[in-house]
């Protein structure tokens, strides 16, 4: 068997054969982001009658007049206000879908009749105006030249750009910190920078304690633990590590305290959005990306290439495909994704088996 000295072509073909593997993480990394959105989202079923939960929401500016907030669920922003224009609000606690209310006027919710009017427990932010940060701009903002991250406060919920939290260069990555609680709520609530001395992080400030170690805590003679030591510089946003509301103070001082500034959820174990986001990997089997690479591994040398032909081919007419709905506003449904694929199936070229020879 003779060996052939590899061309720049079979060595440009060995090196995109690899780009199936950043193919499949790209798929894992969106699979993950549509956990962090939709948790377990019905995208059939109207969650009203689940009462004031958190769950993924929009807000309407098709059907609400400027200056109305009103939060609409998942399903409805399928169901009911499809082509409209739609705000894309990730998720927030506590809030019950307000489709078809007297915020919407005549307009009756299609998944749900039997609504209250008035859904009085609901908050609303300027969020649901489309609009985020203390610099109150949407988001992508067009005006904008220079693309930069955006984080939501567990506290009041809105999104901030990192250049507005207040803390200059001195940000952590984004490995070394679970929940992030902006300037304005730590002012607001400046009894959380006792826990901030322990449990918090920043560039220049690792944390001082392991994610699974207690805080070395001394109980007072009414059962409190909460920190007599304070942080340092009480300013800017805190950036916390995981695990870190499990050591607040419960006592009865600490909880009254808790209800005062309306912090109480964050005594809730349920509340964090990292339970929201494993709620949606509940009764999921296995991902797509094991699914890929299982796949992958079972594919030779010309198979991978020819798969990573059509794959390209493939992400490049969806992206057309899908354009039109950018271009026209439209929610894109299940059933358009399978005419697209229908599409292309119809459209698929003959396979090509190309043989090898030993010599």
């Amino acid at each position: 068997m003779s060996s052939e000295k590899p061309t720049d072509k079979m060595l440009e073909d060995e090196e995109n054969s690899v780009t199936m593997l950043d193919v499949l993480q790209e798929e894992n990394d969106l699979e993950e982001d549509v956990n962090a959105v939709l948790g377990a989202s019905d995208d059939q079923n109207c969650t009203y009658n689940k009462g004031y939960i958190r769950q993924a929401l929009y807000a309407c500016k098709t059907c609400c007049s400027k200056g109305t907030r009103a939060a609409i669920c998942f399903a409805c922003s399928l169901h009911c206000h499809e082509g409209h224009d739609l705000v894309e609000l990730y998720t927030k606690r506590q809030v019950r879908c307000d489709c078809g209310n007297t915020k919407f006027g005549d307009k009756a919710c299609g998944l749900e009749s039997s609504k209250l009017p008035v859904n009085t427990d609901n908050k609303y932010n300027q969020n649901f105006d489309g609009v985020y940060c203390i610099c109150a701009r949407p988001y992508p903002d067009p005006d904008e030249t220079e693309s930069d991250e955006m984080i939501q406060c567990v506290i009041c919920e809105d999104w901030y750009h990192s250049k507005h939290l207040g803390n200059g260069e001195n940000l952590p990555n984004d490995n070394d910190y679970s929940e992030m609680i902006c300037a304005g709520c730590m002012k607001s609530h400046e009894f959380l920078w006792r826990y901030a001395i322990k449990y918090s992080v920043s560039k220049s400030k690792k944390c001082q304690t392991n994610k699974e170690e207690k805080l070395d805590v001394v109980e007072n003679k009414n059962g409190c633990i909460l920190p007599e030591s304070d942080f340092p510089k009480k300013e800017g946003s805190c950036f916390w590590i995981e695990g870190w509301r499990s050591s607040l103070c419960t006592c009865d001082k600490c909880k009254h305290v808790y209800e005062e500034n309306a912090v109480d959820f964050l005594l809730d174990p349920l509340d964090s959005v990292q339970v929201y986001e494993e709620a949606g990997k509940v009764g999921k089997k296995e991902t797509q990306y094991e699914k890929g690479m299982k796949a992958l591994a079972s594919l030779g040398h010309v198979q991978q290439l020819n798969a990573i032909e059509e794959y390209n081919n493939m992400k490049e007419n969806l992206k057309q495909y899908l354009q039109k709905f950018v271009e026209n506003k439209k929610v894109v449904r299940e059933e358009d994704i399978k005419e697209f694929f229908s599409e292309m199936k119809s459209q698929k070229r003959p396979k090509v088996v190309v043989p090898t020879f030993c010599r």
